[in-house]
């Protein structure tokens, strides 16, 4: 059933690009009523009828508008429009260059939990710490992860022989420990209480502390073992030759296996050519001709952090009736036994405070109130959508000409990354840092280390003002010019504009100053 929708309504879609007549949008607008009838009927056979009904859409009204919607050429042009100089660079000092100590201390072994973005801040600390106490850094051991369950390594993600290149004169690096260390493994430390393994490494310690209390370990053992190890090192109060390290791991040091960047130049290559497009019912590349877009060769990149796990722990209502909600405080229930401090407040409340991650609906309308047409090529980063496709198919009405990774590349060029979450998020995050514009439907760890990625290389990336959007999705009786009068008027200074990092804050996500430079 889905496959025949996919065929009924989606090419209608690609060709619809105009969008200047009140019949088309009249049709993109049914097909939005019927996508949601059918895919209700479709997923019956499934067993997410159990918990999830078609939502309808919830800002009918505003949706009605932005259908008929018309960006103006000097709209479209101030948009798409790159970033003027800040005059902030990244620092390159190549005069105080690092040196590796004559003797090391031991070898330190780190293991790390989460998502690939909390991974990647992880490996930028673990650096930070071997640098601080002047030991051999193991490459480090990523945890499976609970919610997405892969068990991708290290080396099934980032390019070893790059990472040990570019930190060659900073810290010594080893891909797996010598044979008089072969004892000390994962599950080495998960039987009993070790002496080499370091549990009580505070949040955001100092750099004395790991002086203080991992090196006499190293010294005694030759070894220490940290875990846990998420977010275990300071922002603040740390010499700035460790700042500087620390962002040359993120943004130098950490590069994506060959066969990740070569299927990420694919995407961003067919991306940039409308005229190069897979059909999805082929294993193989056709050429398919659309009409020319307005913005030839310009995409954004959207990341859709739209999953059950995400909708659970916000807490929100997000118009899937009765049976999503219970569905979801079961979820939260079982996963974070009722801990979850959103649950103590309204959906109004949530709304109001900026507390709730968008929905597929209300992302299209921000973005086509900003500006995007229905010529704009959007992707569409995400690794799941709770809901499937009728909670998307506001936003491919809206965006046409929205891609991923299933539409831009063939079955067997993604055989590779087929199941395994991180190695999807690699080609989101590689797709993305391309772009030339960035927008996270809600706050996490992907949009953290976009917004400071982009950042760093002076790009264009739009922050939602997620509590401006909520006060507006609560006001029904906004006309569409005047929602589209505040979202652009809230947005004016989040597009990229350099933000100094306060205390406390991530460097991550804040570069500047400590690496970046004025000019």
């Amino acid at each position: 059933m889905s496959m025949s929708i996919r065929g009924v309504f989606y090419h209608p879609y690609r060709q619809s690009q105009r969008g200047g007549t009140m019949s088309t949008q009249f049709v993109l607008l049914l097909t939005i009523l019927l996508q949601c009838l059918f895919a209700s009927i479709s997923d019956a056979s499934t067993s997410i009828i159990s918990e999830w009904n078609a939502p309808k859409p919830r800002h009918s009204r505003l949706l009605r508008s932005a259908l008929l919607r018309q960006a103006s050429n000097e709209q479209q042009n101030d948009l798409w429009m790159p970033l003027a100089d800040q005059g902030w660079k990244p620092c390159y000092n190549a005069e105080s260059a690092s040196q590796l100590p004559e003797k090391s201390e031991g070898y330190i072994q780190v293991f790390l939990d989460g998502g690939l973005n909390q991974q990647r801040m992880g490996i930028c600390d673990a650096v930070a710490v071997a640098k601080i106490l002047n030991a051999t850094l193991i490459i480090p051991y990523l945890e499976v992860n609970p919610v997405w369950k892969d068990s991708s390594s290290f080396m099934e993600i980032f390019d070893v022989d790059h990472f040990i290149n570019v930190l060659k004169d900073d810290i010594s690096v080893v891909r797996e420990l010598p044979e008089e260390f072969s004892w000390s493994t994962r599950e080495y430390y998960a039987t009993a209480i070790r002496a080499t393994r370091v549990k009580r490494a505070p949040v955001h310690a100092s750099g004395n502390w790991y002086l203080e209390n991992v090196l006499p370990v190293l010294q005694s053992y030759g070894i220490a073992a940290i875990s846990p190890f998420s977010h275990r090192l300071a922002f603040d109060n740390m010499p700035m030759d460790i700042q500087r390290l620390r962002c040359k791991v993120n943004f130098q040091a950490l590069q994506f296996v060959p066969h990740i960047r070569a299927l990420g130049d694919a995407l961003v290559s067919r991306l940039r050519n409308p005229t190069c497009q897979m059909e999805t019912d082929t294993n193989q590349i056709t050429e398919v001709t659309n009409e020319k877009s307005k913005q030839e060769g310009k995409y954004v990149v959207l990341h859709l952090r739209f999953d059950k796990d995400m909708a659970a722990h916000s807490a929100c209502d997000f118009g899937g009736g009765k049976a999503e909600k219970l569905a979801l405080a079961k979820y939260r229930q079982v996963i974070w036994q009722g801990r979850v401090l959103n649950s103590q407040f309204t959906d109004e409340e949530l709304r109001s405070q900026g507390r709730c991650p968008m929905t597929p609906e209300e992302i299209g309308l921000l973005l086509a109130a900003l500006g995007f047409d229905n010529s704009t090529r959007l992707y569409l980063a995400s690794h799941k959508v709770y809901g499937g496709e009728a909670r998307i198919s506001t936003l491919r009405a809206l965006f046409p000409l929205m891609e991923e990774k299933k539409s831009l590349a063939s079955t067997e060029e993604r055989a590779s990354i087929k199941g395994k979450a991180s190695l999807l998020a690699a080609v989101d995050y590689y797709v993305s840092i391309h772009s030339d514009i960035f927008i996270s439907a809600s706050p996490g760890n992907m949009h953290n280390a976009m917004v400071g990625h982009r950042t760093y290389q002076s790009l264009k990336t739009i922050r939602p003002n997620m509590a401006l959007m909520g006060q507006l999705f609560l006001n029904k009786n906004l006309t569409w010019s005047e929602f589209e009068e505040a979202v652009i008027e809230g947005h004016q200074n989040r597009q990229g504009q350099i933000r100094i990092r306060k205390p406390g804050q991530s460097l991550y996500t804040y570069p500047a100053p400590d690496c970046m430079c004025q000019e």
